[in-house]
């Protein structure tokens, strides 16, 4: 074999194939000179998603973007409101869609948003009502000198628009120790929001359940307020809420009253998107309007991390958390405090 004349003609192959895999790609061009290679999935909100094989998912502001080319076609809204569908390229600083509606001329920053041919406006994908759900698990136990199992599962269903929001929940916690209950509590609520003017809301919200060893056989907390967004980022969200309550505890017990008394409904959240994780803090506080020293106090903050990668509609996340739940006047012989930390399995889809 001649090595001489097979080198060139092997690299002139490597050339070839480099050029035509860069040729099937889109790019994206940077007012700093960069040549992003990939696919465009979408340009929505002022930003472009490049989907590439050698750094995953990359997000580039569209105002630091002059120029963009695509391999197939896309549908393209501009801000005027005009849509067309067509491959794209760039020259110059302008920007051509040609298609088989006709071409047109425009420069990046006119692109309001785009999407695949058959897909949905990310504007009206953003308004339609869809559910989205949540289930978790997470068991503890231990044998040996002592005898432990507990268990607590949850669930959650989120129904959710740019204007408001619905959720319902449930969870039930049982935890067993040398054969005695030292935990038997269920929960179920439903909670609605409506952002009805910018980042001001009003909300409705009722839980209710039992707490065996905390002695309370039923247990009610309904309330309705308004709410304010002190942030509100797509990755950033701080709400603040105030309302009036009406709360409802009974006791098997007679030596203990029971609790019949509207009040405040003070409440806090707290969500933080990271690039692969978030962190959710929840906050309640509902004291009696006929003894504000009799108040319940109610807290939930968790770290949550992905451990497998999306398959569909399906996520699998691990989520380490601390919980309280504090009576200021409980039942007889019954602590205030009840605190707990946890390890959850969460499975989430939509």
């Amino acid at each position: 074999m001649n090595l001489s004349r097979s080198f060139p003609i092997a690299c002139a192959l490597l050339l070839a194939l480099v050029a035509s895999n860069f040729a099937r790609a889109d790019v994206v061009e940077t007012r700093s000179g960069a040549r992003l290679i990939g696919t465009i999935t979408k340009i929505d909100a002022g930003v472009i998603t490049l989907k590439t094989d050698y750094a995953g998912d990359l997000s580039v502001k569209q105002s630091e973007v002059v120029g963009i080319t695509t391999n197939a076609p896309l549908v393209v809204r501009l801000a005027s409101g005009t849509t067309l569908e067509g491959r794209v390229t760039s020259e110059g600083g302008a920007m051509k869609i040609a298609g088989p509606d006709g071409e047109l001329t425009t420069k990046v920053d006119k692109v309001a948003a785009t999407w695949s041919p058959g897909g949905t406006d990310p504007q009206v994908a953003a308004l339609q009502r869809h559910w989205t759900y949540e289930a978790a698990v997470d068991m503890t136990g231990k044998t040996g000198n002592t005898e432990q199992l507990g268990t607590q599962v949850s669930g959650r269903a989120v129904l959710k628009t740019p204007q408001d929001t619905l959720q319902f929940y449930t969870a039930y916690n049982r935890q067993v120790s040398e054969g005695v209950k030292s935990a038997d509590q269920f929960k179920a609520g439903v909670d609605y929001a409506n952002n009805f003017s910018g980042k001001r809301s009003w909300y409705m919200r009722d839980e209710g359940g039992f707490d065996r060893v905390k002695d309370v056989e039923l247990y009610n907390v309904a309330a309705a307020g308004i709410g304010y967004d002190f942030v509100k980022q797509p990755k950033h969200i701080f709400t603040g809420r105030i309302g009036l309550s009406y709360r409802y505890e009974g006791y098997s017990n007679p030596l203990t009253a029971n609790v019949s008394s509207a009040g405040l409904d003070l409440g806090i959240y707290h969500e933080y998107q990271f690039a692969n994780s978030k962190l959710v803090n929840r906050l309640a506080f509902v004291p009696s309007f006929n003894d504000f020293s009799n108040f319940r106090l109610t807290h939930e903050s968790y770290y949550e991390l992905p451990i497998l990668a999306p398959a569909g509609s399906h996520a699998w996340a691990l989520r380490l958390g601390v919980s309280n739940d504090y009576n200021s006047k409980p039942g007889v012989d019954v602590e205030k405090l009840d605190t707990m930390y946890f390890t959850r399995l969460v499975l989430s889809w939509q």
